[in-house]
């Protein structure tokens, strides 16, 4: 089987990290973060078109507040080096936020639509970003949205194209050593690959991508034939 197209990662384990490092729990936030900037590079290298990453779920509004108060100005801070990065523009990098954004601070918000308009013309690669996101939420938020167009009945079709995102991952990648996809991407990866590693997200290098990938290629996807 050729290499995914699209991967998708739940970027989990940032807390243990820093555990483990005996480091503050924000430290280990940034070192995920960090990690981003490598995981970029690996893709376009292998040949993966497209990356969907699981950033903040809805659940984790309700953590402590220092931390969550942290984490949006993790998030301002990356935001803005994304949007000023040469290689979005080089890469012809298409970056969107999918998920309830209107959860995040309007200033947040304003920086995450800056970017998605600046590169809203670019196709070559796509970065997705999972922010305010649920699985249930998102079909929620569809369903809801073609009741206001007045849509009475639904088909898989309809619906799909109402999500925050159509695109279909090919591989599901969860570090951390948990196993379970914590109400990610429940409709998209109906059909997808799942692959799940003991390293944690800080911890993920370029091999254990490799890695995932020789192991989706060994499977058939028979998508219920």
């Amino acid at each position: 089987m050729k290499n995914p197209k699209h991967i998708a990662i739940i970027l989990d384990g940032n807390r243990r990290f820093a555990r483990k490092k005996k480091l503050n729990k924000w430290q280990g936030h940034e070192a995920g973060g960090r990690k981003i900037k490598d995981l970029l590079k690996w893709c376009q290298e292998v040949g993966v078109k497209e990356l969907t990453l699981y950033t903040f779920s809805t659940e984790n509004f309700n953590r402590d507040k220092k931390e969550v108060g942290f984490l949006m100005n993790l998030f301002r801070k990356q935001i803005k080096k994304l949007k000023d990065d040469p290689r979005i523009d080089k890469n012809k990098i298409k970056v969107r936020f999918i998920g309830r954004l209107s959860l995040f601070p309007k200033d947040l918000q304003k920086e995450m639509e800056e970017v998605m308009k600046k590169t809203s013309r670019y196709g070559r690669f796509k970065l997705n970003f999972a922010m305010g996101y649920g699985g249930r939420q998102e079909i929620v938020d569809a369903v809801n949205k073609l009741l206001r167009k007045g849509v009475r009945k639904a088909n898989e079709k309809t619906l799909g194209g109402n999500l925050y995102m159509a695109d279909e991952p090919d591989l599901l990648i969860r570090p951390g050593g948990e196993l379970r996809i914590s109400n990610f991407l429940l409709w998209q990866m109906a059909y997808s690959e799942f692959y799940f590693t003991d390293k944690l997200w800080p911890e993920f290098t370029k091999k254990d991508l490799v890695k995932a990938i020789e192991e989706y290629k060994r499977r058939k996807r028979r998508f219920g034939k």
